[in-house]
């Protein structure tokens, strides 16, 4: 067998699979918690050692990505709130990154003041069609400049001025990285550029900046931010199923959702989006999660009109919040849990159906979407028919104001793999494509 080692290094688990390349498979799976108190070197080498025991392996190639220590924060400076800096904010999401400072215009006192209260790790420094505007990018980048900005800026504005504005930032002592418009013209939306160079970024500044382990070796290791990694797994789903997918992974701290959808030539005509359509995207709901975010949860629930009465479930999810380590012991719990788990996917798919997110005038279509995967550590643990209620009533949602698919399946990542085959995807694309055929498209 041809063996590769995919791992994921979150918050709080790493999570390590043995994948046999040749016939898309996995042949061994381990989880071991996330040593970020001392180097998460150790936790991921004890989840490699527990996946690859009795397989006999040496100089096997080892694909990792990481969410440890926060993962990517980036913060977008646009020209204008409802086009650019919208459309950057789509690209950072895609790329992976919790974008924690949205601001747009010409930057002030007050406005780089926000900035720096945001502690982002990269910022991306967007503004002005091709041929368009050049004056607020240039007294933007020109201000970070005399500001001795030292965070690393992705340059991706307009490309009349992008060399003069790189040679401006570097001149000035900015770790600057440039890329190609994030919005070349008005209603285009090219994302592969900057999501490519925030990647880099993010492998070079930020893996080693947050001094999560002693030496080179993590930095080596690691080839994307876990989100990344993940988007790029659905993306290569959904070209092998050949249609509409969407994903709801529901964590402690947030809820992710990923759809893929088919480019509809109409969102070319009149009614287009400005900011442009990202037909591969990602959201990020902060509010919603099983641990820290639970009370957040039923507050989103109750605004929603999913509760009526939120009282027990409050003080359920207020004790998850204080006690991020609690387990569900019992089948009392287990079925708070997997009601927590439902408010935050319905609620969550809401929003990123209906735009909130993503900022979208029209939302995102998912009427045509095939399948809807489940992830996340309470759908992975919970019983086959426990979690598949959740994801079934994601899929009854008439009531929230978005169309739901018309002929879904639902199915549970289960295995982790679309972590796995995101970080398979670049060197082996066959054997990624046959990873997640196998284990969440099963005939």
């Amino acid at each position: 067998m041809t063996l590769a080692v995919c791992a994921d290094v979150g918050s709080t688990y790493t999570k390590a699979a043995v994948v046999d390349l040749a016939a898309g498979v996995l042949v061994g799976v381990a989880a071991a918690p996330t040593t970020v108190g001392s180097d998460v070197l150790r936790g991921l080498d004890a989840a490699v050692t527990a996946a690859t025991a009795g397989l006999g392996l040496r100089d096997v190639p080892w694909y990792v990505c990481s969410s440890a220590g926060g993962g990517l924060r980036l913060a977008v400076i646009g020209y204008e709130a409802l086009v650019t800096a919208q459309a950057g904010r789509r690209v950072g999401l895609s790329a992976g990154a919790h974008v924690v400072h949205t601001g747009a215009g010409r930057l002030d006192a007050a406005a780089l003041a926000a900035l720096r209260a945001a502690r982002p790790d990269v910022v991306l420094l967007v503004g002005g069609t091709d041929g368009g505007d050049a004056d607020t990018i240039r007294h933007n980048a020109t201000r970070l400049g005399r500001a001795r900005w030292r965070t690393p800026v992705v340059l991706a504005g307009n490309a009349d001025v992008r060399a003069e504005l790189t040679a401006l930032l570097r001149d000035a002592g900015v770790p600057v990285s440039s890329a190609d418009n994030v919005l070349p013209r008005i209603g285009v939306l090219t994302p592969a550029s900057a999501r490519a160079a925030i990647r880099a970024v993010f492998l070079r500044h930020v893996i080693g900046g947050k001094r999560l382990s002693r030496g080179t070796r993590f930095a080596r290791l690691v080839r994307a931010a876990t989100p990344d990694a993940v988007l790029t797994g659905v993306e290569v789903l959904a070209d092998t199923i050949g249609g509409d997918l969407a994903v709801v992974d529901v964590g402690g701290a947030t809820t992710d959702v990923y759809s893929v959808l088919t480019p509809d030539e109409r969102a070319s005509g009149p009614g287009r989006e400005v900011a442009g359509s990202l037909w591969r995207a990602r959201t990020v709901e902060g509010d919603l999660g099983m641990r820290w975010s639970a009370p957040g949860v039923v507050r989103a629930a109750v605004e929603e009109r999913l509760l009526t009465d939120a009282g027990d479930l409050t003080a359920a999810a207020e004790r998850r919040a204080a006690d991020p380590a609690f387990l569900a012991a019992d089948d009392a719990e287990r079925a708070v849990d997997a009601r927590i788990a439902t408010l935050a996917a319905t609620v969550a798919l809401r929003r990123h159906a209906r735009g909130v997110a993503t900022g979208e005038r029209a939302g995102r279509d998912l009427r045509d979407v095939r399948l809807l995967v489940g992830s996340g550590g309470v759908l992975r643990h919970a019983p086959a028919d426990a979690s598949g209620r959740v994801l079934a009533a994601v899929l009854a949602d008439h009531a929230g104001g978005w169309a739901v698919p018309r002929a879904a399946r639902a199915v549970v990542d289960v295995d982790y793999v679309l972590a796995a085959g995101g970080l398979l995807a670049e060197e082996h694309r066959t054997a990624a494509q046959a990873l997640l055929r196998h284990h969440l498209c099963p005939q």
